[in-house]
């Protein structure tokens, strides 16, 4: 008997959510290793899935952030985060990470994020992320970046048809 013949079965869809209008939409599901000894997701976590669907967003978007670092011309930092908790997940949850542009200017992006489970806001989240040079300096994003961004703000599809 063979195991993992993958050929019988279709390619799994890439787990980097979708765009919903101006949303980005990105699934989590709450395993054991997310909760405390309380049983609820630790606090720390929603900030992780969080991160996962902002760099799910971008890749989406086809904003390249690896390529941009390792050809030195920079990376992404959070400059500012609030995040307000509401309700605590618990194991098996199924979660949805909605995220929205909120602004955009030459070197940063302004993210509010929702975490649901079904109608329920778990967490609120607004971020704003910094595009700094590799010495660490805010610098203006890579060309074309801040009209993809604003397509996403607008609810424009067009953003995601050319890497």
């Amino acid at each position: 008997m063979q195991v993992g013949v993958t050929s019988v079965f279709p390619t799994p869809p890439a787990p980097s959510g979708l765009f919903h209008g101006p949303l980005h939409l990105f699934a989590v599901r709450i395993y054991f290793e997310d909760t405390d000894l309380s049983g609820v997701v630790y606090h720390a976590n929603y900030l992780r899935y969080m991160e996962r669907a902002r760099s799910d967003m971008l890749r989406l978007a086809g904003i390249d952030q690896r390529r941009a670092n390792e050809a030195g011309e920079g990376a992404w930092a959070v400059t500012d985060l609030s995040i307000k908790y509401r309700l605590p997940a618990r194991l098996d949850d199924e979660l949805l990470v909605e995220s929205r542009m909120i602004a955009v200017r030459g070197a940063s992006v302004q993210i509010g994020q929702i975490i649901r489970r079904r109608d329920d806001v778990l967490t609120e989240g607004l971020v704003t992320a910094a595009f700094v040079s590799p010495e660490g300096r805010a610098r203006r994003q890579p060309a074309g970046w801040a009209e993809r961004f604003r397509a996403i703000m607008n609810g424009n599809d067009q953003h995601m048809d050319t890497p």
